[in-house]
């Protein structure tokens, strides 16, 4: 969840801060531009006030001498040229545009563009306006125009072309400075959301691993309400409810199943006992005696193996780091006796592997498989056991030769009671695999179940290599 949050935010936060620092780059650049723009402004007002009285015409030489208002003007215009090197001039209004002064000598009006326009315009009379904002990576130039006025009448115009390389970089060193505090600003956000989202979620995953454990059957985990959003502390304190609940549910039903099977093997005990008295006064071999008996005794297992499920799904394991191998070689030991007297032939490959589980569990589960699995087989075929280790897990593969499952049933063995109706006649209570699962769940393992090629039954009995978390 964090993986789809964080980005959801880092983008909210990259577009506020766009919608802020473009606009504060456009007006930056505008305000720059603004400065350089009122500056011309009042050096063609100063230049327009000296040549408003300049009233002869130019005799064909640079400057009229004789006129000592054009020579001032030509003057002034040299040194503003020679210092900032902004091209300026005065140019009449008629003959074609003829310079009354100008700096440098050969420089004239514009013939074209903005600075064409901006000469047309000061002749009309009107100020001068905003020219088009020049940016850092235009190479470009600031044309300013204002009007000469004598005696109520435009009579001239004074234009300034300035370079604009100082004002762009302005504006770059500025917009670099937005860009670092944009940078500075992200950082900051990125930072702050990666710990909004730790504070918000980190509940969430504390809900989540605990529901695993549960799921597991770690009945006792509980989420620890600790830190978070209001509501997730509410939900992780109702989560803790809720498990308490449950847990109560399970162990009444546990304690029922467990007291209800203990209780019951003492009338069944003595019911079996006058059934033995009863079969004193009947002919030797009578048929309904013996599956009255048959029946009882098949009754008693049931109970002994409710008995062992209840406890199984109740018992804490005391896990440990074992040799699997060496411990299910042991189991295969064990069973051999039984394989041979069936004609079963039991192979175990059993090399050495270390995992976590409790021995004890571990044994028994591996008890119920194998005998399962001697159970279906028919003589002359092979039961192999095979131990293996597998990255984080070390397995435990049962394969039998017998007649296997379908699909459907193989999505409920391990059901409590469950017994397919092809095996309906051999011995079992259908308890064996549930307590294998409930022992082998206990310790943070699993057991799964598939088709084994060509025919037969594939039991997977897998348990960590590394401690699983409390």
């Amino acid at each position: 969840m964090r993986t789809r949050l964080l980005p959801l935010l880092i983008v909210l936060m990259a577009a506020v801060l766009l919608a802020l620092g473009i606009p504060l780059a456009v007006s930056l650049a505008a305000a720059r531009q603004q400065e350089v723009v009122v500056d011309r402004i009042d050096d063609t007002a100063r230049f327009a006030a000296l040549a408003q009285f300049v009233t002869e015409r130019p005799s064909g030489s640079r400057v009229d001498t004789t006129d000592g208002r054009r020579e001032t003007l030509q003057r002034e215009l040299d040194q503003y040229y020679s210092v900032y090197g902004i091209k300026a001039g005065v140019f009449y209004r008629e003959d074609g545009q003829a310079p009354m002064a100008n700096a440098p000598y050969e420089w004239g009006v514009p013939s074209e563009g903005e600075g064409l326009a901006a000469f047309e315009e000061a002749l009309l009379g009107r100020r001068p306006h905003d020219p088009k904002q020049v940016w850092p990576w235009q190479d470009g130039r600031l044309v300013v125009a204002s009007p000469v006025i004598h005696d109520g009448d435009v009579v001239a115009a004074v234009v300034t072309d300035s370079p604009t390389d100082e004002m762009r970089s302005k504006i770059k060193r500025g917009w670099l400075i937005i860009g670092a505090g944009e940078i500075a600003a992200m950082l900051l956000a990125v930072g702050a959301a990666l710990r909004l989202t730790g504070w918000v979620l980190k509940p969430v995953r504390v809900l989540d691993v605990t529901t695993h454990a549960i799921a597991s059957g770690r009945l006792k985990s509980r989420v620890a309400v600790a830190s978070g959003p209001p509501e997730l502390r509410r939900l992780a304190r109702s989560f803790n409810e809720m498990a308490d609940n449950v847990e109560d549910v399970l162990e009444q039903q546990r304690a029922f199943v467990a007291d209800a099977s203990h209780q019951l093997r003492n009338p069944l005990a003595a019911l079996l006992l006058r059934i033995d008295l009863l079969a004193l006064e009947l002919p030797e071999g009578n048929a309904e005696i013996a599956s009255v008996r048959t029946e009882g005794k098949r009754l008693g297992q049931v109970l002994d193996d409710l008995l062992d499920l209840a406890l199984a799904e109740h018992a804490e394991s005391d896990l440990r780091l074992i040799d699997v191998g060496e411990l299910t070689a042991e189991r295969v030991a064990s069973w051999s006796p039984l394989a041979d007297d069936k004609g079963v032939t039991l192979v175990g490959t059993c090399p050495a592997t270390t995992a976590w589980a409790d021995p004890i569990a571990l044994s028994s589960a591996l008890d119920a498989v194998i005998d399962n699995a001697l159970k279906f087989t028919p003589a002359g075929k092979t039961v192999e056991v095979r131990v293996a280790a597998d990255g984080e897990v070390s397995t435990v593969v049962v394969t039998d030769g017998g007649p296997g499952l379908s699909d459907e049933e193989l999505e409920r063995v391990g059901d409590r009671f469950w017994r397919s109706t092809a095996h309906q006649n051999i011995k079992g209570s259908g308890l064996g695999l549930s307590i294998s699962r409930a022992l082998i769940a206990a310790g943070g393992g699993s057991i799964s179940y598939a088709h084994h090629t060509p025919r037969g039954l594939r039991v997977t009995v897998t348990v960590p290599r590394s401690r699983p978390s409390a």
